[in-house]
């Protein structure tokens, strides 16, 4: 028999992953308390530029009306992933990749749980602002049709009125779940092509599956604001956005954060 000579450290195998995102909550941190502006604009621009995406997804799905609905969803699928691509390329600020980020942090103590829940809760604000800016610079060009803001009405029904609060919950966990895998592997790459790839796998998975992403859904509700305020049942907005909200936090902050950070270390590893 050949004596194993591994230690415990030796089976951290993304240990450089973890130590990268918590880098990434301790320059959050510094920023969130020293230039606040700068992370609110960062999270104002995480929620323009899903807005302007979902605008881009929305023109596809009516201009290829008629073909194969499948094909459609996918073809759907693919355009969004730019956004989130684009959001962790810019070290934009989301709160579906904070959900993670922030529990890693905790778990090593780089941070406490109810700042790590203020820093949420701001940039949740400000992501849902970037999408009224989008939706607000939108409204007096002739950009969403009518065929769109049709399409955009039955999505946010679908979202809404049409569903359960369970079925969001546990939708709303896979979404945050395939996000947060597609970014965690994402962190091991160095060059752009790989992390924009891997990053995009995540996206394609739930939006071709109608998983529920809370500020992806925010944008849909601040879209209607504008183009159709009437449409909309606010008491069932206010049940996908609570229920979305949690569970993104259990797919993305417990099932990925929580569970890799345990996998490559022990709580206090980090104190000196």
């Amino acid at each position: 028999m050949i004596d194993n000579n591994k230690a415990i450290k030796d089976t951290y195998m993304s240990g450089e992953t973890i130590k990268n995102i918590n880098n990434q909550v301790q320059m959050k941190d510094v920023m969130f308390d020293q230039t606040p502006g700068r992370y609110a604009l960062k999270s104002i621009m995480s929620g323009f530029l899903l807005a302007i995406v979902t605008v881009f997804m929305l023109a596809i799905k009516t201009q290829f009306d008629g073909a194969n609905e499948g094909l459609i969803n996918l073809i759907g699928a693919i355009s969004f992933s730019l956004a989130l691509v684009l959001i962790v390329l810019t070290h934009s600020e989301l709160l579906t990749s904070n959900f993670m980020y922030l529990t890693v942090g905790w778990y090593y103590k780089l941070i406490g749980m109810n700042k790590a829940l203020l820093i949420m809760l701001v940039c949740f604000f400000f992501n849902i602002i970037g999408g009224f800016v989008l939706f607000g610079l939108m409204k007096f060009t002739p950009i969403m049709t009518t065929e769109m803001v049709t399409s955009l009405t039955t999505l946010v029904d679908g979202k809404t009125i049409d569903t359960t609060w369970y079925a969001i919950l546990v939708k709303a966990i896979f979404c945050n779940f395939f996000i947060n895998i597609g970014i965690y592997v994402s962190i091991q790459f160095k060059d752009g092509l790989s992390k924009a790839f891997f990053i995009a796998c995540g996206v394609i998975v739930f939006v071709f599956m109608g998983y529920e992403h809370v500020v992806f859904n925010a944008g849909l509700y601040a879209g209607m604001v504008f183009y159709n305020f009437d449409a909309v049942a606010w008491l069932h907005v206010l049940k996908n956005i609570v229920f979305a909200f949690i569970g993104n936090y259990i797919g993305g902050g417990i099932f990925v954060g929580l569970v890799y950070a345990y996998l490559n270390g022990k709580r206090d590893s980090l104190r000196s």
